[in-house]
């Protein structure tokens, strides 16, 4: 019987390897028609008795403003274009921060944040902790980082059911994702930490200070001109 079960065990694990696999390649061509923390909100609604209505609509690389962009990567992940998926120091920094107690600091790269929204139910279980790491390394080896930034943009919730850049922009400004101003960018990109208690639309004093640092982070690591190196020559030759 042990030996019944370690052979369905491995099966089950080698399909679901494969199955990741497959989905990850679809999903560097294909935009995904919605995420796991979409289908999550929706069962909450149900649940909690209060309709949510979903807003998301998918925009191409091209068609979301640059400003946005560089600030999603001045405010959440400065090493975004260095790292494979996992930042080793902010890790060790958060996990001495946690260990003296109090409020507890993330260290989610842009590329685990996809994983957990795109694949994963929220929670802090050691089981959801190694599947987005296992995403996060597949994301890393097939995708390119532009394609992982665009996902991103496309995925993150900025409101209670406002998913996407586009979504965002309606919601809170009036205005298309390509046409985001780089004030209005830094306000969305300030908000990302808290979303649905923060508001880019009505900053608190601390989202507008967040938002000014976020200004000067630009500036440092060179505004627009940042992204060209998103894909650069260190990356798989099946990711670029």
């Amino acid at each position: 019987m042990l030996r019944l079960f370690l052979r369905r065990f491995t099966k089950a694990l080698l399909w679901f390897a494969g199955g990741s696999v497959v989905l990850v390649l679809i999903f560097r061509v294909v935009p995904p028609p919605g995420t796991a923390l979409m289908v999550e909100r929706k069962v909450e609604s149900w649940f909690d008795g209060e309709p949510i209505d979903l807003q998301r609509t998918w925009k191409p690389w091209d068609e979301i403003s640059d400003d946005l962009k560089v600030a999603v990567i001045a405010g959440e992940d400065q090493k975004f274009p260095e790292h494979w998926g996992f930042d080793l120091g902010a890790i060790r920094a958060a996990l001495a921060h946690n260990e003296l107690g109090g409020s507890v600091r993330g260290a989610s790269t842009l590329s685990q944040q996809v994983s957990k929204n795109l694949f994963l139910w929220s929670g802090r279980s050691w089981l959801r902790k190694g599947l987005e790491a296992w995403f996060t390394g597949l994301i890393e080896v097939f995708w390119p980082k532009q394609r992982i930034l665009e996902v991103y943009l496309n995925s993150v919730e900025w409101d209670a059911g406002v998913f996407g850049a586009e979504a965002a922009a309606r919601h809170h400004f009036g205005v298309s994702a390509k046409n985001l101003s780089r004030q209005q960018s830094s306000l969305l990109a300030a908000v990302l930490p808290n979303p649905r208690v923060w508001s880019a639309s009505h900053p608190s004093s601390y989202v507008a200070r967040r938002a000014g640092w976020i200004r000067q982070q630009m500036n440092q690591l060179g505004g627009d001109g940042y992204l060209v190196g998103l894909n650069d020559s260190r990356r798989a030759p099946w990711a670029k």
